[in-house]
Formats: C-alpha cells, structure tokens, sequence
C-alpha cells in the first residue's frame, strides 16, 4: 500500500513528513528564485493564457538548476515524491509545478496504485495542456500500466465533469504501443465525442494518432465506422498521418 496524503475528498490536504522534501524544496525555491527574468515572466505568463505567474526560466535552464538543485539526493520513496508534488504545487510560479512533473516522471517506478488521488489532485488543480498532458501520459499511464485494477478508476474519469480529467483518461494510454487496451481507447473516444471543448476533442485526435503508429487500420476503421460522431478537428488528427 502507498503513502499518500490524506484529509480531503481528493486526499490532499495533509502533507506526509518528508526530510527529503524539506532538503529539495529549499534548495528549489532558492535556485529557481536567484534565476528568474521577471521580464521573459511576462511573457511566458502570456503565452499561457494567464494560467499562473512564472519564474521566466527557459527550459533548458530550468532543468539544468533541477539538477543542481537535486544533486546528491537520495532516491525518493512514494511519501517525498508526494510531499515534493504538493509542496510544489502549493507555490504560485508555473515552473514549480513543471519540477514536480519532471520528478514524478523520473520516480513513477516509485509510486503505488495508491498514488492516484494525488495524481488526479495535481491534474484538477491549476489545470492547463502543460501539466495535465504530461501526468497523463507518464504519471498516471505508468500507474495504470503497473496495475490494471485501476482501468476502473479511468472508467470513471473518462465520465467526469472536469474536462481535464476526461483529457487525462484518453490521454493515459498514450505510450502504450502494443499494449493498448483498444476497446476502452475507442469507447473513451466514443464517449466524449461531442464534448463542445476544444481541449477534449483534440485528444481524442491526439491519442487516435499516436495509436495509428501501431495500427493504422484500426484507427481508419474506427474513424469511418464514428466518423458521424467525432468533430471535425478530432477526425483530422486521428488520421493526420495515415490519410483516410
């Protein structure tokens, strides 16, 4: 069983104790702070449509201070990995939230089924393309990968009202290749094919795409078999790379 955090409907509100958390999140917050462009923050603060304040760190130097910052830290248990997502997520600036990404991606092998309240927590909180792609794929996707028993849970997300996770629940087979389980990609892509939401309808494009690298048949069967009930920009994607 994993440690997760607990006081919430979403499991949240406490943090477990972590002095690897405590070590990483100093660290962090003085190395990110001593590197900030408040002039390119605005900028970047733009571009994302407004969806939080930034530090103004490039990508490159923002995983280049991550290293530093994690320089000589040992390998986290589940406990730090969701103390350091929380506390990270706690701060204002968006490149906190991409560390705490970038670590759960590094660290996923270290998460149990347990893990998920936290994972969907991170994917409603602040929630844009830029942070909810990435768990979908290789947070929550690794979850599920390592315990089928939480297809049920995607069954459930994949019906729910927070646009978001519905995203994360077409979205988490993403890098399965071969062992995507086919129906659940199509019957997600069938549920929510006339979401009105931009956000939605480009997934169901996206995660059909990335499935035709593996079976394009099947996806041109699919998209002729529904193509009455996808949108327009969700057929395009599906089939961008294959043709009709």
């Amino acid at each position: 069983m994993g440690v997760t955090a607990t006081g919430t409907s979403d499991g949240c509100s406490e943090l477990p104790r972590s002095v690897l958390a405590d070590t990483v999140l100093e660290r962090l917050t003085a190395t990110y702070a001593a590197a900030a462009d408040p002039e390119r923050a605005v900028s970047l603060r733009a571009y994302m449509k407004d969806i939080a304040p930034f530090l103004g760190l490039t990508t490159p130097d923002r995983r280049a201070l991550s290293r530093t910052v994690l320089a000589g830290t040992p390998r986290p248990d589940e406990a730090d990995c969701t103390a350091v997502a929380l506390r990270c997520w706690r701060l204002p600036e968006r490149e906190y939230h991409y560390f705490a990404v970038d670590y759960l991606r590094r660290h996923v092998t270290r998460l149990s089924s347990g893990f998920l309240p936290v994972a969907r927590h991170l994917v409603s909180t602040v929630p844009w393309w830029d942070t909810v792609d990435l768990l979908a794929a290789h947070v929550v996707g690794g979850l599920v990968a390592a315990d089928p028993k939480l297809r049920a849970d995607m069954d459930m997300w994949i019906e729910d009202d927070d646009l978001w996770v519905a995203r994360t629940a077409l979205l988490h087979q993403l890098r399965y290749k071969d062992a995507t389980d086919t129906g659940r990609l199509f019957a997600y892509c069938v549920r929510q094919s006339g979401h009105p939401d931009f956000f939605i309808r480009k997934a169901i494009g996206w995660c059909l795409r990335e499935y035709a690298k593996t079976d394009p048949d099947a996806v041109r069967d699919f998209v002729a078999r529904e193509r009455a009930h996808l949108a327009p920009l969700s057929v395009r994607e599906a089939l961008k790379n294959i043709g009709p």
